[in-house]
């Protein structure tokens, strides 16, 4: 049906890139591009000989003439960004050049600055929709299918959404003393900065780690979460109607905490860059080299993930609570595609949400983010495609 270019070579792409293998009828063709051609190369003989055509194509993707040129070269339906949200805005404007749809799973954030919205990349509406071509944000898992489940419990289970706790658990074990479960350097950049939430049509900042709770997660039992900004809050804030408050926790265990915590007091997850012997150095992205690489986690993790919402508001006029969730197992999905669940629940949806564009169910001139769409046929194909939901009418509640 449709040819899809895909830029990045970690982790979420791998996952990504055995996903379309998966749908051939829908991805006839694809091309694997990233700065190193061997990472490439690697994943395409995994693969090679299945009804997917895979090409592989070095690019650097911080340039736009040079990704619009491999576009033309290639000519692909949709752009799939699986590489640094860094590079998100010069991607987009390799698509807007080329007039190919785009889609990402995190939005913009600035290399010299630990911050992420989506102004830079909502800039682009009139744009893309004056070029006819679709952009979709955040088509991961968080964000990407709490923002689906967002759209479906608002069509489908309430007349009002007042607030929404969006819950990330992460129980896997991988056995190191300190590692991440996708890029160290945008990892410990959110997780360090200051926390946020929004209620009452305001945006609450707290300092990193403030707030914390523990939830009995069905599957994988009581945990510690904590408060985090993300960037999903914003945009659900402005598309969920009826909306009053909305907060993002993740679980984190102590032996995490204790070894970020110690790696900050001695400066190593700034982004200031420092001398060292005659040039400069950015603290956080030596870290990022030598701490174990997510992509060779899969193995060695055990355990599952949790992550889903809690929604409540107004159905006939009466109090409701929903919650929706998908429980993934390390093991199986490394079995499956050879990653661990963390970067399989973010590469899934990023199919998923290029299928929807490739199968003209998300086709739309402009740019949007995923609950800005009908979000059934997302569902559905996340039941097909590795990533079964649950539903319960009666959680327990976070106070």
């Amino acid at each position: 049906m449709g040819k899809a270019l895909i830029v990045g070579a970690g982790a979420v792409a791998s996952v990504v890139i055995h996903k379309c293998c998966q749908n051939p009828d829908v991805f006839k063709e694809i091309c694997i591009a990233s700065r190193t051609l061997a990472k490439c190369d690697a994943i395409r003989k995994k693969l090679d000989g299945g009804r997917t055509k895979i090409r592989t194509a070095q690019v650097d993707a911080d340039h736009p003439a040079e990704l619009a040129e491999l576009i033309r070269n290639f000519r692909p339906d949709i752009v799939i960004n699986v590489a640094l949200p860094y590079q998100d805005l010069s991607i987009m404007d390799a698509c807007l050049a080329t007039k190919v749809d785009y889609l990402d799973t995190a939005n913009y954030e600035p290399p010299e600055t630990a911050h992420f919205e989506y102004k830079w990349q909502w800039a682009y509406r009139d744009r893309y929709r004056d070029a006819g071509i679709t952009a979709v944000l955040g088509s991961g898992f968080d964000p990407g299918v709490t923002g689906v489940f967002s759209a479906y419990a608002q069509k489908h289970c309430f007349d009002e959404i007042h607030s929404i706790d969006i819950v990330d658990a992460n129980a896997g074990d991988h056995g190191y003393p300190f590692a991440t479960n996708f890029n160290p350097e945008i990892n410990i950049r959110e997780v360090s900065a200051k926390g946020s939430y929004f209620e009452n049509g305001k945006w609450i900042e707290t300092e990193p780690m403030e707030i914390k709770r523990v939830y009995d997660l069905p599957e994988i039992g009581p945990k510690d979460i904590y408060l985090l900004h993300h960037e999903e809050l914003e945009s659900l804030a402005r598309n969920i109607r009826g909306i009053r408050k909305i907060r993002f926790w993740m679980t984190f265990s102590q032996s995490y905490l204790t070894h970020l915590r110690c790696l900050e007091d001695v400066g190593m997850t700034s982004i200031k860059p420092i001398d060292f012997e005659g040039r400069k150095i950015v603290p956080l992205q030596f870290l990022k080299a030598v701490l174990p690489d997510p992509a060779t986690l899969g193995p060695r993790t055990k355990g599952k993930t949790n992550i889903g919402c809690i929604f409540q508001g107004v159905k006939d006029g009466r109090p409701r609570t929903y919650y929706l969730y998908n429980v993934c197992d390390h093991q199986k999905c490394y079995r499956e595609v050879g990653s661990q669940a963390v970067a399989y629940t973010a590469g899934v949806p990023a199919m998923i949400g290029a299928m929807m564009v490739l199968t003209g169910k998300w086709k739309q001139p402009g740019v949007f983010n995923v609950e800005e769409f009908d979000p059934d046929p997302f569902m559905d194909a996340m039941n097909r495609c590795g990533l079964p939901w649950h539903e319960s009418f009666r959680p327990g509640l976070i106070d």
